[in-house]
């Protein structure tokens, strides 16, 4: 007997969701009946909530970064029977929450602030002390960007997201979809940073 392969949920860059390959997922998540597409709705929200409770930045991204990793797989094996539809989705979300935790998330959302505090922390040179101050960071800044409005959230998350030309491509696909001028886009992101800035530092402090 062989042994179901585990998933393969790494990004894959040169991938995009294509309308067939949404048209599949919709079709394997309604195991056979048509839903007309509230499987499909149920099991995003439900993600959704998984990552906001493990207090995820930005659980609506995560759960469709899911979906689409989980629509690639499809695409390429043509099905999924391994385990149920939900089951699967699950074991791609943890993955995708493990890739999750290693991102630094205050050098990517505050580089400025992330920077300053890295001087601090080289200053005292207690390497225990140093990660209290930096898990202390991290706790204040999720805090802090789930008060963010969602369109705040949803832009400052975008705008620090990727690397290099990733980035920049990132911020003009963000910029388009918003309707507005790259330079509007960084004056936008620069207001938001600066209040979450001054919230995780208030937070710290306390």
């Amino acid at each position: 007997m062989v042994e179901p392969r585990g998933p393969r949920t790494e990004p894959k860059k040169d991938w995009v969701l294509t309308q067939g390959a949404f048209s599949r997922l919709l079709e394997w998540l309604d195991e056979g009946e048509d839903s007309g597409g509230q499987r499909y709705l149920e099991i995003r929200r439900r993600l959704a909530l998984y990552f906001d409770r493990k207090n995820c930045l930005a659980p609506d991204e995560l759960a469709d970064e899911t979906l689409n990793r989980v629509a690639r797989r499809l695409e390429e094996e043509g099905t999924i029977t391994s385990v149920a539809p939900a089951h699967y989705c699950y074991i791609v979300a943890r993955f995708v929450f493990l890739e999750y935790l290693r991102k630094p998330a205050i050098e990517e959302l505050l580089p400025e602030g992330g920077a300053r505090f890295g001087a601090i922390g080289a200053a005292d040179g207690d390497d225990r002390q140093d990660e209290r101050e930096k898990e202390r960071w991290r706790e204040c800044l999720t805090r802090c960007v789930q008060r963010l409005k969602p369109d705040h959230r949803e832009l400052i998350v975008g705008y620090y997201s990727g690397e290099q030309r990733v980035k920049i491509n990132n911020r003009r696909a963000l910029a388009a979809r918003l309707g507005i001028t790259m330079n509007a886009l960084s004056i936008r992101a620069c207001r938001i940073r600066d209040k979450l800035e001054a919230c995780v530092r208030k937070c710290v402090e306390n």
